[in-house]
């Protein structure tokens, strides 16, 4: 069976995209996880029941998520600033879900096309394109959340001047955007922690895989 460099190279670029975008879409998609912060950041105490915190959660990642096209937040006023943020914010997640779909049909389709051209993804010093891809990950994410542990109030800072550069209105102001009252920094930074979990997670998966095809001779 012959065996490809660029294949290899693709596929490590793939599989990062996946496992990244992957990680991310999760506290994306899974409103249960915030709903579990509801009691023990004790958000009921701004005045809202928790259904009507569930709701005002759930229309602005509706929108976020473009399943509407017009941006609410359930009993909450909002400002026209407020709402630009969020027209930003739904920008970048549906971005990640298109890179995730894109990687995961695109990794799909090559690995289909090896087993039918009976190709093999060449094995950059004896080691596949998981490791590579989970190598490139783990580093990287371990440095970024190292430095976030140490001050993820000026992580969060940096994160909002590097993804909307130029733009100010994603400081709230809770008078005009009570919205902001029921997404605490806390619940951001265990956001964070969850991507970083799961981004570990799958990267000790893909060194595993690699280890083991690499003990059987793959």
């Amino acid at each position: 069976m012959k065996t490809s460099k660029p294949l290899s190279v693709v596929l490590s670029v793939l599989i990062a995209l996946v496992v990244l975008t992957g990680s991310i879409a999760v506290p994306l998609l899974c409103r249960p996880f915030y709903y579990a912060h509801i009691g023990p950041m004790n958000l009921t105490s701004y005045g809202l029941t928790e259904g009507e915190i569930k709701t005002a959660y759930d229309e602005m990642m509706d929108f976020c998520l473009g399943k509407r096209t017009d941006f609410s937040a359930g009993v909450l006023a909002f400002s026209p600033s407020g709402a630009d943020h969020f027209a930003d914010v739904r920008g970048l997640f549906l971005l990640d879900l298109r890179v995730l779909n894109f990687a995961v049909m695109s990794l799909s389709f090559l690995l289909g096309w090896c087993l039918v051209g009976k190709v093999r993804p060449h094995r950059f010093l004896g080691r596949g394109p998981g490791l590579w891809a989970a190598a490139g990950l783990g580093a990287t994410f371990l440095a970024v959340g190292g430095l976030a542990a140490l001050d993820f109030d000026r992580a969060f800072v940096i994160f909002h001047s590097i993804f909307f550069p130029g733009k100010d209105n994603w400081i709230f102001d809770w008078r005009t955007d009570p919205i902001i009252l029921f997404l605490p920094q806390d619940f951001f930074r265990n956001c964070a922690l969850l991507i970083l979990a799961l981004l570990l997670f799958w990267c000790a998966t893909l060194l595993a895989a690699d280890w083991r095809m690499r003990r059987r001779g793959e």
